[in-house]
């Protein structure tokens, strides 16, 4: 089955500027050679109020309240718009894996790491470089990100914002998986 070139979601707000890869998913996590399963720990010292370990059951875990991804107007979101600088710090592939694992179909950030930006491509997780501030999103908005052409568009008005396209290259690659 091709992969479409058009993704459409629920939009998540990570309202942080440089969010690195220890916070994406901790080192204790990267212990696992697999390439799914992260999800539950995807921002784990933000989303829970206790030290997270391997194979803890998170469902028995405090949860921290004021994280976005513990609030129920964002179960289900499946774009994250982040700030500048998204997945800096070291290379760690499960901090690309995890957002597959959690459902998360494109993240939209204003810059990436460049370690970051090359295994998400690597991995067929779609990200695209653009700010759509302008758009004055709304929460539980539904956005849709044109991977040819960059365009961001909020659905419930139409507007639009530019974001970067992807490269031929980068296009075959997540049409690949």
């Amino acid at each position: 089955m091709e992969k479409l070139n058009i993704v459409k979601g629920v939009v998540v707000p990570m309202d942080r500027a440089n969010v690195d890869t220890d916070a994406i998913i901790p080192k204790q996590f990267l212990k696992s050679i697999k390439r799914s399963g992260f999800g539950p720990n995807l921002f784990d010292e933000w989303r829970y109020l206790d030290n997270g370990e391997p194979g803890m059951d998170n469902s028995n875990r405090p949860v921290n309240p004021d994280f976005v991804l513990n609030q129920s107007r964002y179960t289900g979101a499946s774009i994250m718009l982040a700030r500048e600088n998204f997945g800096c710090g070291s290379s760690r592939q499960h901090a690309v894996d995890c957002f597959k694992s959690l459902g998360v179909q494109a993240i939209i950030a204003r810059s990436f790491g460049a370690i970051y930006e090359r295994n998400a491509i690597n991995a067929g997780l779609p990200i695209i470089e653009g700010d759509p501030s302008g758009l004055d999103l709304k929460n539980g908005d539904i956005i849709s990100v044109d991977f040819k052409s960059g365009e961001i568009t909020r659905e419930a008005t139409g507007e639009k914002a530019d974001g970067k396209p992807f490269s031929d290259v980068q296009l075959e690659i997540y049409k690949r998986g």
